[in-house]
């Protein structure tokens, strides 16, 4: 057997990178925890003993499941975290007793998904289906708060790749147990504070008028390995609430448009009918008059900020809107996000009230500290998509410029006028709806357009703005014309000879990788394969691996033994064999890090995953994850970041920038496009006007190609309006390439050719979807049959196969470099 250079280690230890990535993922989740309640409780002090309790207390979750999960060495809980600032906890033996029956629970569902996996092909769907549940603690009795100056109550979320969250007691809506707990909790008039530790929202609108001793309420997401430090460094103080949330809290479940369809509550996994249209998150709350929970931007301080607008300046391309911010509290230093929305001119057609065009982060502002940000408005953000002139256009007429720290706090500021109308881009008709459906509309009112005509009486600043078309995309595909075409049908699949094409173990040259392209063209033309790890909040490798000290050749393992740390399936040890460990970072989850609002932030985390794909031979990673978070049931919207397109592109583009500064380093924006629902993902047909997946699902992805030149893109399941995304001429090479000019490599997710209703090989190569991952023997006949009877052309191939080659080329110089 070929040897190669290993990618864990021998030692065990701790290693400086650990360490050095530890205190990074430590400050991101501190940074991304949103304070949404505070009544003169937070900061705690820690003189001042607590009782904690809660599932997610002393078993804090760290992220999502699936491939999204990350085998780090260790997580902090909650508990653990309050325990090392030195806080006394009241309730010890509520902790212990909760220890022993989540390790029951554990056992029993471990037991449940080996007998499940017997009787599935692919053990990760037994997986999936069957997401572990965190077990209720015992009742809590008035001993354990027997000298506590406050309680904290932990509510944690589990969920995954595979199933959508479920509008139950226990997911969506507190269990049984939980309201229990905190309403007894709630009799004894001491500070009680809720920590949501959850991947998406949980109703509680009535628990808070209810429990009027809730004094405090902190949303710390899914925070990676460091969680437990991170929530201690917020509730005693050593850090300050700078978060804020990227996706509106409804008051209801029933509140978010066409709540009562989505996914699996419809009744038809076969097809999910995006009747909202444009009218996604903040878009439909504001537009229609429906008051959330918590606004969308929102997220408190322990000081407190005024924002005062120095005026816009007009460019070319964009406009630069001056805001000075100034931190009017006295006690704590602290930073702001300044936020700057636009409202559109009535007439023509239809829009949204408001829409989300820029945004800044301050530095941290001492008491009394004022400093002037820039906050830049793309002019594209001021456009709306004609379908019927297939183009982007800024119409003419006046737009209301609001400045604040959260949607619902903007004031109007400015007025900035287009006198003519200006077409920014034409496009191609795209994915065409195979059925026509109403889409909901509007009747032109408002409450940006109420607030506008209130304004008018104010001396409101008026600007002009002339936007600026742009060229078209000259977009040039790179055939290989060098070799053979037969050789080069390899390269438009998976390594198959890697192993089992299931996830986390179709990788063998670093174990627990995701997969590698193929190796067939190495030894006779040298073109190596590329190996990717899976992402989003860290690489995802197997901890642990064995080698066998003669042959050199590695221990493998099923799907199973890639999940949990190995919990389900523990690593075999072998006579006569090293162990090697790969000990990655699990940072915050995608969520957690866009409630930063902080692109550099999350640059330095691009920059860190990085460090960790060297240090494992990692060539690509399978992220940022980018799909909008269309309903809060999505199963997966842990992995991305925000309901709001232009958020979840600025943020995608920073981490691209991040990895990317590394040579030898790319990333693979995910998943392209409307992968918006689990269950059923491989078969569920998006059917989607062709505004909405421009303005909505496909923008995020769009400034992310612009602005950050991603190495890759990773096509979805999901069909769109009939046609399987990777089978989509439109959407790889119509969209992505010729509208956009990406210039990378677009690769299926993983298996999209298995199920008798997938994406159908040959097309693949087609539609410009490159690569088929993993790769299995059935892809290789299908492509050579079509190849053979005309239906695939040489052009197609070598077009795919140039754009691989051209990848590998490159990330190969980059480390040789």
């Amino acid at each position: 057997m070929k040897k190669w250079a290993h990618s864990g280690s021998l030692k065990q230890g701790l290693s400086h990178r650990e360490e050095k990535h530890r205190t990074l993922a430590r400050r991101a989740a501190a940074e991304g925890i949103v304070l949404l309640k505070n009544e003169g409780v937070l900061p705690l002090k820690t003189s001042d003993p607590i009782a904690l309790f809660g599932s997610g207390a002393e078993k804090t979750v760290k992220g999502g499941i699936g491939s999204g999960d990350v085998n780090n060495r260790e997580s902090i809980s909650v508990y653990r975290g309050i325990k090392e600032v030195g806080v006394s906890v009241t309730n010890e033996d509520w902790i212990q007793d909760y220890d022993k029956r989540y390790k029951e629970a554990r056992e029993e569902w471990k037991e449940k998904i080996l007998e499940d996996a017997r009787h599935v092909q692919n053990p990760f769907d037994a997986y999936a289906a069957n997401p572990f549940a965190l077990p209720d603690g015992r009742s809590i009795t008035e001993s354990d708060l027997e000298g506590a100056a406050a309680a904290v109550y932990v509510i944690s979320r589990i969920s995954g790749e595979g199933k959508d969250r479920r509008l139950e007691k226990g997911d969506y809506y507190l269990s049984g147990r939980e309201r229990e707990d905190i309403l007894y909790l709630n009799r004894f008039h001491i500070p009680l504070i809720l920590i949501l530790n959850s991947g998406g929202p949980v109703e509680l609108t009535d628990i808070l008028q209810e429990a009027e001793n809730i004094r405090a309420v902190l949303n710390i997401s899914q925070p990676g390995q460091e969680g437990g430090h991170a929530v201690a460094d917020i509730l005693f103080g050593r850090a300050v609430p700078e978060g804020k949330l990227t996706a509106t809290w409804a008051r209801r479940y029933e509140d978010y448009p066409f709540a009562d369809t989505y996914s699996y509550l419809n009744g038809n996994l076969e097809k999910e009918e995006y009747r909202e249209g444009i009218y996604v998150g903040y878009r439909y709350f504001e537009s229609f008059g429906v008051k959330p929970l918590f606004s969308f931007g929102y997220g408190l301080s322990y000081t407190s900020f005024k924002m005062e607008f120095h005026g816009l300046q007009t460019e070319k391309s964009s406009v630069q809107a001056r805001i000075a911010v100034t931190n009017t509290g006295r006690n704590y230093a602290g930073r702001e996000v300044a936020q700057v929305y636009v409202s559109f001119p009535q007439g023509g057609i239809e829009k949204e009230s408001r829409r989300l065009a820029g945004f800044a982060k301050t530095d941290r502002l001492m008491p009394g500290e004022s400093r002037e940000v820039t906050v830049e408005i793309r002019q594209k953000q001021l456009a709306v998509f004609s379908e019927e002139r297939q183009a982007w256009i800024v119409e003419a007429g006046t737009y209301g410029i609001w400045v604040g720290n959260s949607l619902d706090s903007a004031v109007l500021s400015a007025y900035l006028t287009v006198s003519r109308e200006v077409v920014l881009e034409k496009t191609h008709r795209i994915c065409p709806r195979k059925e026509p459906f109403e889409e909901l509309c509007r009747d032109g009112s408002g409450n940006s357009e109420t607030r506008e005509e209130e304004a008018k009486e104010k001396a409101i600043p008026v600007y002009e703005f002339v936007p600026c078309s742009q060229p078209e995309i000259q977009y040039v595909s790179p055939a290989e014309e060098q070799y053979p075409v037969e050789d080069l049908i390899p390269l438009l699949y998976g390594n198959i000879t890697a192993g089992a094409s299931t996830l986390g173990s179709a990788g063998i040259r670093v174990p627990g990788s995701a997969g590698e392209t193929t190796e067939t063209l190495e030894e006779k033309y040298r073109i190596r394969s590329l190996i990717m790890a899976d992402g989003p909040a860290g690489l995802r490798l197997r901890q642990s691996y064995q080698v066998d000290k003669e042959t050199d050749s590695v221990y493998g393992t099923g799907v199973l033994g890639s999940l949990e740390n190995g919990f389900l399936e523990p690593m075999k040890i072998h006579k006569n064999a090293d162990t090697y460990y790969q000990y990655c970072t699990a940072f915050p989850v995608g969520t957690a890090l866009a409630q930063t609002w902080d692109p550099e932030l999350l640059t330095e985390f691009g920059r860190a995953v990085a460090e960790e794909m060297r240090e494992f031979h990692v060539d690509l990673w399978l992220a940022p994850g980018m799909n909008i978070q269309r309903n809060p049931l999505c199963g997966r919207n842990f992995e991305y970041f925000s309901e709001d397109p232009l958020l979840s592109g600025v943020l995608a583009s920073a981490v691209t920038r991040g990895v990317q500064y590394k040579t030898g380093c790319g990333v693979t924006i995910k998943h392209f496009a409307c992968n918006n629902q689990e269950d059923n993902r491989m078969g569920v047909d998006a059917c989607v006007s062709e505004r909405a997946l421009r303005e909505i699902y496909l923008r995020g992805f769009e400034i992310a190609v612009k602005e950050s030149v991603p190495a890759a893109i990773m096509s979805s399941y999901n069909l769109i309006n009939g046609v399987h995304a990777a089978n989509s001429r439109d959407l790889c090479t119509v969209v992505a390439r010729e509208e956009w000019g990406f210039q990378g490599v677009i690769m299926s997710d993983w298996n999209t050719t298995v199920p008798e209703d997938g994406s159908i090989p040959w097309k693949c190569a087609a539609a410009g979807n490159d690569i088929i991952m993993p790769g299995n023997c059935d892809d290789d006949e299908n492509i050579r049959q079509a190849y053979a009877q005309g239906e695939l052309t040489e052009k197609e191939i070598r077009e795919c196969a140039g754009r691989i080659i051209a990848l590998v080329k490159k990330l190969s110089e980059e480390v040789q470099k």
